[in-house]
């Protein structure tokens, strides 16, 4: 029987007017969190989506360093490229729509000597252990990754 070892995040938030938000996590500077203003927004920072999707990158950024250190994985550097859709309606109200990603495309671009069998090792082991991954997995959100060799 293992013993859980459960770690807990905290954040707050204002809300600052109109759709903007202005978010606190630890003792950064806060973030603000907005909408483009072809959605009725001030545009004065990301929209809640453009974070999920930072936090994709970032996540698998995490993971790459640590399943990279318990491997023996040698890279140079990593580059993220990421889209997502959405369905308007869903977030309007529509029945049956699903307001969440209708599907995310990511490219993990990774500078590293080793061969593609190795980079396929790592690719499987962050997607197994990655938390935003598995997030939108779980919600049901199709992601397409491509691990690319630069």
């Amino acid at each position: 029987m293992t013993t859980q070892q459960l770690l807990k995040v905290n954040t707050s938030g204002k809300w600052e007017s109109g759709l903007k938000t202005s978010i606190s996590i630890r003792e950064f500077s806060p973030l603000i969190v907005d909408e483009p203003k072809s959605l009725g927004g001030t545009d004065e920072g990301p929209n809640p989506v453009e974070y999920v999707l930072a936090g994709l990158s970032s996540c698998t950024s995490v993971m790459i360093g640590i399943i990279s250190k318990e491997k023996s994985f040698s890279y140079q550097g990593v580059d993220f490229v990421n889209d997502g859709t959405l369905d308007l309606q869903g977030l309007m109200g529509v029945e049956g729509i699903s307001p969440h990603f209708q599907n995310v495309n990511f490219d993990v671009i990774i500078s590293t000597n080793e061969d593609l069998s190795r980079i396929e090792e790592l690719k499987e082991e962050v997607e197994k252990r990655c938390p935003v991954y598995n997030l939108l997995i779980d919600a049901g959100v199709k992601v397409e990754t491509n691990w690319i060799k630069k």
